[in-house]
């Protein structure tokens, strides 16, 4: 084995980390009779030879050994060597895409086309491990085949003769999966595909199959999907409660007329053609029942390298999982720090004890499917929160927060299911519920009484502990106070006592808004205590947070203690949080007055722009600041500018003369410049023309300026009925999805933002007025 090995010239290339020359060794350990050290080989290969998928030349240059790797029975494990080709060789680089490429980018765009030309080369041996001994590496082999091999048919064909005689249950599911992959990536087939799906749907005896076989149909064929998907889906959650062990596929005894063939896949008439149909018979798997003997695989020729082209954004796989080392070797696994081995121990403490640990997955994929059938997906997930299995509830209650995160609609059933897990005696369910509602703000409301009791139960969570940060508020405390629930005001009361304050306490007072009040006095209390060294800032910027929220005048002459004592370690970051809060006090800080007149005079400067700005809200001063920010809109830092902007904006028509230099930043490169600049200008000028059509043009470049758009929008007055903006915020209010979701990722304040967008677009559409922005 590794023949030639050595005759590589490793230590020329490089990985994520360095060197490459320790790349032997790491393909070596793949190959160790030691389970723990073919963990943290393929640890290694994922985090530095294919660190975040990607692709470098010792990457390119492993391919021939992990192949070896593969196809020696004698080598455990490999079904994890399986995946990894798999993420090596699989990323697509669409034709569609084109784009010019960077003088940076070349090279990595030719690498990753290359592997895919390589390793889908020698995708034929991935048909000989459909049937390996080792179920961790049957597991692995379909979705292989179904990402990488050049004949879809071949592999479909494959995928149906196997499925009767597999006699493992999650590797039945691993060929549903593959096939309804082959659907995504070859469109041609989908009709096909979608016939053998909805076939399994209805008669595999295995309800665990009948589910798999509904969720990859809801992927690649959704029309095909029952009408009562919900009540189907749902009973075949009961099914494989009371019975998680069941069998196999049922077989439609010859001559019913069905037409189905082993497998389910509808038997074709020999004068019906196929779409990119591929005439080489597939080969039959080794335990094959009742299967005709086919040639052997004809070898595959190698794919031709094409000129590298990198997409304008990442390329979006067709799955909406990536591959990653998972459970699929099922070998002897041992307890190892490496990532691979935390994943699997993680893994494994979440799935003990479940009769179907995939079935969540399956869910997921379904619910992926279901897209924006937000109708559906609710009604299950409903049903799903009143499962008695408890794993199943942990389950739904993640799903409905993805679901909320990503599609708007009436949730108000599921948040009130979501809060009655709350009181669960199981901690995984309570915590992931309070954790869901904790993102919800203002859509938490009807488990407000659910939350409310939580907190009282459970003082011990009020505060959470971490042995790397400082403390911070827990989940629940959070989920309350963003509703402005004045319930949660006990806890942060009993925050502000410990030893050290909660990072994240400041943010919570400023949701309860008036009913925080009463915290006014301790948070003044606790800044009063905060000494002025290097860690200043970390112990003052939640309590600043809180008294500028609370507008509390009376703390002016703590805060005027941070700004003239900064230190040097983060002095400006303190600095500027005390004039955030003595700008919120207003006319209450004018002893700041002379502090503030003091550091107008460095002009050009952030410290002076915040100043100005502070200046003008507690003193009214307009003559004093006015030029600070002329001279700070001519930065040459954007941020500085934009800061400047903004601050201009605030003196309204007493900074009429800056409309010229506020219409010449309309044209500039940085749109959050743009826009601030158009705002602050209409806030100067009075003008709407200009400031609209600039606005409404950031709104289609950039989703992200929205809610900065409609805030402007709304307090212009009423948007003329017809005009091109009631057009833009009309197209909005009829959007199923939200204006910021994501795929493969979230923000703590997309939903809270996107409500937001919401309300701010029917509040300029009712023209409610200028000053009632909420």
């Amino acid at each position: 084995m590794f023949s030639g090995i050595d005759e590589v010239d490793w230590a020329s290339m490089e990985h994520a980390y360095g060197p490459a020359d320790d790349v032997p060794e790491l393909l070596r350990g793949l190959a160790s009779d030691d389970p723990a050290e073919r963990e943290a080989a393929l640890d290694g290969m994922y985090g530095a030879v294919h660190h975040q998928g990607d692709v470098y030349a010792c990457t390119l240059a492993c391919i021939p050994f992990l192949f070896e790797l593969v196809v020696d029975p004698g080598v455990q494990d490999r079904g994890g060597v399986v995946e990894l080709l798999t993420s090596i060789g699989g990323f697509d680089l669409d034709e569609d895409d084109e784009a010019e490429i960077d003088e940076d980018e070349i090279e990595g765009a030719a690498n990753y086309a290359m592997a895919a030309a390589a390793v889908t080369a020698g995708a034929g041996v991935f048909f000989e491990l459909i049937a390996d001994e080792d179920p961790g590496v049957r597991l692995a082999a379909p979705l292989a085949l179904a990402t990488l091999h050049r004949h879809p048919v071949r592999v479909l064909a494959l995928l149906r003769e196997r499925l009767p005689v597999e006699p493992d249950e999650e590797v039945r599911l691993a060929l549903v999966e593959a096939a309804g992959r082959v659907a995504l990536r070859h469109r041609p087939l989908a009709e096909r595909v979608g016939k053998w799906l909805g076939l399994l749907a209805s008669r595999a005896d295995s309800p665990g199959l009948r589910l798999a076989a509904l969720a990859q149909l809801a992927r690649c064929s959704p029309d095909g999907l029952p009408g009562d998907v919900v009540p189907v889906v749902s009973g075949l959650l009961r099914e494989m409660r009371s019975a998680p062990e069941e069998s196999g596929v049922r077989e439609e005894p010859a001559g019913t007329g069905t037409g189905a063939s082993p497998g389910g896949i509808p038997a074709r008439k020999d004068d019906e053609p196929e779409p990119g149909r591929d005439t080489t018979p597939a080969p039959a798997p080794a335990a094959a029942v009742g299967s005709e003997p086919v040639e052997p695989i004809e070898p595959v020729e190698p794919v031709q390298p094409v000129e590298p082209v990198q997409p304008v954004e990442p390329v979006q796989p067709v799955d909406p999982e990536p591959v990653a080392p998972a459970e699929a070797g099922r070998g002897e696994h041992v307890a190892t720090p490496t990532l691979v081995g935390q994943l699997r121990s993680l893994s494994a403490q979440e799935n003990a004890g479940r009769g179907a640990p995939w079935a969540a997955d399956l869910l997921r994929t379904l619910h992926v499917g279901l897209d924006d059938r937000v109708g559906d997906r609710t009604a299950l997930l409903a049903d799903q929160l009143r499962s008695p299995d408890r794993r199943q509830r942990i389950d739904a209650v993640r799903m409905s927060g993805g679901l909320i995160r990503a599609w708007r609609g009436p949730y108000e059933e599921l948040v009130v299911l979501v809060g009655e897990q709350l009181a669960d005696p199981e901690p995984r369910l309570a915590e992931a519920a309070s954790h869901v509602l904790e993102e919800l703000f203002g859509l938490a409301a009807p488990a407000a009484d659910a939350l409310a009791a939580r907190l009282a139960a459970d003082p011990g969570g009020w505060v959470r502990t971490w042995a790397g940060g400082p403390p911070g508020l827990g989940s629940t405390v959070k989920a309350l106070a963003r509703l402005g629930d004045p319930r949660a005001v006990p806890a942060l009361a009993a925050a502000l006592e410990r030893e050290q304050v909660a990072h994240d306490v400041g943010f919570a007072v400023g949701h309860l808004g008036a009913a925080a009040r009463p915290l006014a006095g301790p948070l003044r209390r606790r800044l009063a205590e905060v000494e002025l060294d290097e860690g200043a800032y970390d112990r003052a910027s939640p309590l600043l947070a809180g008294l500028t929220a609370l507008r509390a005048g009376e703390a002016a002459p703590e805060v005027l203690h941070m700004l003239r004592g900064a230190p040097e370690y983060r002095g400006e970051w303190l600095r500027s949080a005390a004039l955030r809060a003595l700008g919120a006090f207003g006319p209450a800080a004018r002893e700041a007055v002379p502090e503030l007149r003091a550091l107008i005079r460095r002009p050009g400067t952030a410290s002076a722009t915040e100043a100005a700005e502070a200046l003008w809200a507690v003193s009214g001063d307009a003559d004093a600041v006015l030029p600070v920010l002329i001279e700070g809109l001519q930065s040459d830092q954007v941020h500085d500018r934009r800061s400047a902007a903004v601050a201009l904006g605030a003196l309204g028509p007493r900074a009429a003369v800056v409309a010229p230099r506020l219409r010449g930043l309309l044209a500039h490169d940085e749109l959050w410049l743009r826009v601030d600049a158009a705002i602050a200008l209409w806030e100067v000028s009075g003008r709407t023309r200009e400031t609209v059509a600039a606005l409404l043009t950031a709104w289609e470049e950039n989703r992200h300026v929205r809610v900065r758009v409609a805030e402007c929008l709304a307090r212009m007055g009423p948007v003329p009925e017809g005009s091109a903006a009631a057009h833009v915020l009309r197209s909005e209010l009829v959007s199923v999805r939200r204006h910021n979701a994501m795929d493969g990722g979230y923000g703590s304040h997309d939903i809270h933002e996107d409500e937001k967008l919401l309300a701010l677009c029917r509040q300029a559409l009712r023209g409610a007025g200028k000053g009632s922005t909420p």
